[in-house]
């Protein structure tokens, strides 16, 4: 039977959702429950990962280094990963969650910067740890380009390189192009992150795996940016079926989704017109709440906001375009008055 690394992501895409406003108990639970179906990764940290708490990103409501501390407590046998984005994360950032309980970093970049990060990796394997380069927003780049940034990443030391489709962008035979070709040019593992902006996650994860990738990601009832993410116990199911093995205990999987995770969920994870404009515009996934918001406070239509950003190709760290974008769009809309002409 072939083997899967499923990596939950709950505890750190859904902060997100939630609004990085995690309680310790709330982690205490879920890692509880990770640990009990037997989940070999999962990831704790802000969603703008370490070092993300901030006025440009959202603060915190519990220091993450307790939240990854009060997790490790909980953890067994399982592992906590975090992500760190070099620019809003530094070195200090990694060393403080090594001494809180994480065992894997997982190194963020735009999918053409992948030159910034070479530091981050080196120091997370000096520290010992299990150590991915992630490629986000992978539907901004051509196949080749990918390539070439999973080439730098592989020369810095990563362990896995990551396929990251951050705004559900992808289609499934453009996922699995991506994948075939880094699995073809580098010899680290191959591992792929999902969005379901186009209800395509499921879809885009099973084309990942047939085309090479051993690490997933999901999370427990989707809960993560945009739409969510892959459902963890979904996909459980599903590779079960398609006779792959993930280790991971299925009841145990939907049970800590159903009573632990949806009670505290602030909306269900579902395709709103909003989300499924992220996906199809290409707009970075956690900009949702932000648009939401700017298109409330200037009255008007969260979607032409999201369409303005896909135009321009905003990444994420350019925030602060949102709420340009939606006062231009009020400004614009309104009529101005008729100029008398004097003869």
């Amino acid at each position: 039977m072939k083997k899967l690394t499923v990596l939950d992501v709950t505890l750190r895409d859904g902060s997100h959702s939630m609004r990085h406003a995690f309680t310790e108990q709330q982690v205490r639970d879920v890692a509880r429950g990770l640990r009990k179906a037997k989940v070999q990764y999962f990831e704790v940290s802000h969603g703008d990962g370490l070092g993300g708490s901030s006025l440009q990103y959202g603060f915190s409501k519990v220091d993450e280094l307790k939240l990854i501390e009060a997790a490790r407590e909980e953890c067994g046998d399982s592992a906590i990963s975090v992500l760190i984005l070099p620019g809003i994360g530094v070195k200090e950032d990694l060393k403080n969650a090594v001494k809180a309980g994480a065992k894997m970093a997982r190194v963020a970049t735009h999918v053409t910067e992948a030159d910034v990060a070479g530091q981050h990796i080196y120091l997370s394997r000096e520290l010992g740890l299990k150590t991915v380069g992630f490629l986000m927003m992978a539907h901004m780049a051509p196949t080749s380009v990918i390539v070439e940034q999973a080439k730098l990443f592989e020369s810095y030391g990563a362990e896995i390189i990551y396929v990251t489709d951050s705004a559900g962008a992808l289609l499934p035979h453009e996922v699995k192009e991506r994948v075939a070709a880094l699995k073809s040019h580098v010899s680290c593992e191959i591992g792929f992150h999902a969005h379901n902006n186009l209800s395509l996650a499921m879809a885009n994860t099973i084309a990942a795996v047939e085309a090479g990738a051993t690490y997933v990601d999901g999370s427990l009832r989707c809960l993560g940016a945009g739409s969510g993410n892959t459902q963890t116990e979904v996909m459980v199911a599903v590779f079960d079926r398609l006779g792959y093995e993930t280790g991971i205990d299925l009841y145990s999987a939907i049970d800590v989704a159903n009573e632990v995770v949806a009670p505290f969920m602030p909306r269900p994870q579902e395709i709103t017109g909003s989300s499924l404009m992220m996906g199809y515009a290409g707009v970075y996934s956690s900009f949702l709440l932000f648009t939401q918001e700017a298109a409330k406070k200037y009255n008007v239509d969260e979607r032409e906001i999201l369409v303005e950003l896909g135009k321009r190709k905003v990444v994420g760290g350019q925030e602060d375009l949102i709420a340009e974008i939606a006062r231009n769009l009020s400004l614009f809309s309104k009529k101005l008055p008729l100029l008398k002409v004097v003869r």
